[in-house]
């Protein structure tokens, strides 16, 4: 590959148009159908780097950061692909959070492991950062590190957190460090939500971004270097998408869905998760043990009249059915619970962080059991204590909402910055 060849592939912002402007939205529900989206072709990063013969990777000792969703057009996994082909010197694999082979359960990982399929030794990046994991890229003797893993576009999902403490531990670590791009599967229209205050930096949240971000993980990459480590940026290249474009849905693309988590089954878990999971700093379940996490939300007690509520306010492109569900794990374990089913029917119109955020607003005024988590998580979901103190005085959705405005502007700004698909 030539000198100009390999700076475009890493760099390369073009975009291939495939299908006209109003595909992403040619469905009642406001998303591609399904004719539209056998049309669409998104080309990920990962089979860019293949088509042009991994050449990026050419003389280098590699490591693989990736899980479940680490999948080819026909779902064979990228580390099996690259096991089995010589052009590519892979020496080690890296899981995060519920492992490389998706095994474990949430707050849960697999450990250091031999992987079965391929013998290649399998560390853990869980819960390590720093000094502590730029030894585990040390000991495993890479050379390069290479990102792929789908991300969900939450600031509280923690891939794009493995992402950030894998780049400065390959910083520290004196590694070179590759991004392989897939979609935002909400799209990368805008950024939503409160900012993370950095007070509140925890593994949901490490630096200052948005709730919803509306990046994919190549921008984020690039805003972390850019912003967040500059005393010691990683050595960074990222390999676009061709193909995709800020409003595609995930079922524009053409790629295949694989679970990211064992609680994300759907890319429509996706599209409400945002908003929803800060339902997890609440004495409310989730719809964790359901076989719709995130949209189904409720506890005992609760009974029709926060659907009612919540319909009241006719929120933008979504419905609230009044629904009864028994979590086969978690909060309410084999207990049937009252609550809400989450209906989106208009997906260019939902705003899923301002729909969780009415949700809380209701929930509190019409059951009288609702609380907040004792250890504080809602804050750390949130990123500050601006929601929590704001619904505990009564304040309504507008109120909460626009109290986050001029933090999220600032955001937007140096995210416009970073962002390679225009």
């Amino acid at each position: 590959m030539s000198l100009s060849r390999r700076t475009l592939l890493a760099t390369t912002a073009a975009v291939t148009a495939t299908a006209p402007a109003s595909a992403a939205h040619a469905s009642p529900a406001g998303g591609a159908s399904a004719a539209q989206a056998g049309r669409r072709r998104v080309r990920t990063g990962f089979e860019r780097l293949a088509a042009d013969g991994y050449a990026l990777l050419d003389g280098q000792r590699v490591g693989v950061v990736t899980n479940p969703t680490g999948v080819t057009r026909d779902v064979r996994h990228i580390v099996d692909v690259m096991h089995a082909d010589r052009r590519v010197d892979l020496v080690a694999v890296f899981g995060p959070e519920h492992g490389f082979r998706g095994t474990a359960q949430a707050g849960g990982s697999e450990g250091r492991y031999d992987d079965p399929a391929t013998g290649l030794p399998v560390y853990d990046t869980y819960l390590k950062s720093g000094r502590a994991l730029a030894d585990v890229f040390t000991a495993s003797g890479v050379d390069t590190v290479v990102f792929d893993i789908q991300d969900v576009g939450a600031r509280f999902y923690t891939y794009i957190w493995t992402l950030y403490d894998c780049m400065e531990a390959a910083a520290l670590a004196g590694k070179r460090f590759v991004v392989l791009d897939r979609p935002n599967p909400v799209t990368g229209r805008r950024a939503q939500g409160p900012v993370l205050h950095r007070e509140f930096a925890s593994f949901v949240g490490r630096q200052p971004i948005a709730q919803a971000h509306g990046m994919t993980v190549a921008e984020l990459a690039r805003l972390f270097n850019g912003e967040f480590l500059t005393a010691s940026p990683v050595p960074l290249e990222t390999v676009l998408m061709t193909g995709w474009r800020r409003a595609d849905f995930f079922d524009g693309t053409g790629l295949p869905w694989v679970p990211p988590s064992p609680n994300m089954p759907t890319p429509d878990t996706a599209l409400v998760y945002s908003g929803t999971c800060l339902f997890e700093g609440t004495n409310l379940s989730e719809g964790r043990g359901t076989t719709r996490p995130f949209e189904l939300l409720g506890a005992e007690g609760v009974d029709g009249r926060w659907a009612a509520a919540a319909n009241a306010l006719d929120l933008p492109g979504v419905h609230f059915r009044e629904a009864y569900f028994a979590p086969t794990f978690s909060k309410f374990q084999g207990k049937t619970v009252g609550g809400v089913q989450i209906h989106v029917h208009d997906r260019a119109a939902y705003d899923p962080v301002r729909t969780g955020i009415a949700l809380l607003v209701t929930a509190k005024r019409v059951w009288s059991g609702f609380a907040w988590r004792a250890d504080g998580w809602i804050d750390k979901l949130t990123g500050s204590t601006l929601v929590r103190t704001m619904i505990d005085a009564e304040a309504g959705t507008d109120e909460v909402v626009g109290a986050w405005q001029e933090e999220l502007a600032r955001f937007r700004r140096v995210r416009e910055r970073y962002l390679a698909y225009r």
